[in-house]
Parts: structure tokens; C-alpha cells; sequence
């Protein structure tokens, strides 16, 4: 009987790793003519203008990002930022970051469109604000993450760690 089951067992392994996949989802290849529609609260990301991070909170106030507008942005080397919190998820030395800062004028839903899946910290008054969600973007966009707070009137700065590559498109967008 033992024998029986180890055969039983074997056999529907094997059946099981060389079977095509049929029920296996996958997602949609995407053409890279493809520009998939984005949701009107992310219409900015398809236009994205230069901007350059800053390395400390004395240049912060000129590299600022305004909600709606898509920026890409030029990131530092990590050893060079001075962050104002220490990230969660700083990145390495062959990594990139930088320093934004971005105003609100009502309070409410925001999100965070990143372009990489780069560790984000949001900061008002020297302490983090707490995310509300987190998701990636939309199929078939180069919307790769996406990071929700509730926020207030007022200036923030947005602290971008662990990016793999000096360029990243950023866009601070109210939610709906």
C-alpha cells in the first residue's frame, strides 16, 4: 500500500510540473505602442517636466513639485542626501535618492505615482506621515507604484530612497 501511494504521488507530481499551465493567469503582454488611458486624477503622468532633486532641506523649496504635474526627476547618489528622517529603506551606495518638496492646499486624499518601485517617505513638520495605501499603477502604464496618504493644508517634502537609476517620474496626484 505505501509503495501504491509513493507511485500515486510521484506520478501526479510529474503529471502536475510537465502539464501546460492552463489555468495559470497571465497578465496581457503590453505593445509599446500600447498607451493605455489613464484615470483623469493621473492624466499629468503622460507629460512629465525636468526637475532636479535636492540633497538637503536648504535646497529643498527649488526642487518643488506641484500636485497634478508629472515630474521626472533627477536623483542623486544616496551618500549625498541629507535626509530630514532617516528612510525606512535608505538603498545602498549605488543608489539613488533626493528631496521634493510639494504643497497642499486642501486637505484630503493624495497619491504618489512613481515610475520605480523606490522607497518613499512623506514628511511634514519633521515626522512621516502614515500611507493609507499602496498598489502599482495601472496595466500597461510606466506607472510601477502607487503610495495613498491623507494630508493637510500645508508644505511637505517628499524623501525618494533606493532607486535603482538617477532618473524617476513622479506625480502627486489628488485621489477622487
Amino acid at each position: 500500500m505505501d509503495r501504491q501511494w509513493t507511485r500515486a504521488i510521484w506520478a501526479a507530481a510529474m503529471m502536475a510540473m510537465t502539464a501546460p499551465a492552463a489555468s495559470a493567469q497571465t497578465p496581457p503582454a503590453c505593445s509599446a505602442e500600447a498607451k493605455p488611458a489613464l484615470p483623469a486624477a493621473l492624466a499629468g503622468w503622460a507629460t512629465p517636466a525636468p526637475l532636479a532633486a535636492a540633497t538637503d532641506r536648504d535646497g529643498v523649496a527649488r526642487a518643488t513639485l506641484v500636485p497634478g504635474k508629472a515630474a521626472t526627476v533627477t536623483l542623486l547618489p544616496t551618500p549625498t542626501v541629507h535626509y530630514p528622517l532617516q528612510p525606512e529603506k535608505p538603498g545602498g551606495s549605488v543608489s539613488h535618492g533626493g528631496l521634493l518638496a510639494f504643497p497642499i492646499a486642501r486637505a484630503g486624499g493624495y497619491r504618489v505615482a512613481l515610475g520605480s518601485a523606490a522607497w518613499i517617505d512623506v514628511v511634514r513638520d519633521g515626522k512621516a506621515v502614515v500611507s493609507t495605501a499602496h498598489g502599482h499603477g495601472p496595466a500597461c502604464s510606466t506607472i510601477r507604484k502607487m503610495v495613498d496618504f491623507s494630508l493637510e493644508p500645508g508644505d511637505y517634502v517628499l524623501q525618494i530612497s533606493a532607486n535603482a537609476t538617477a532618473e524617476l517620474t513622479v506625480l502627486i496626484a489628488p485621489l477622487p
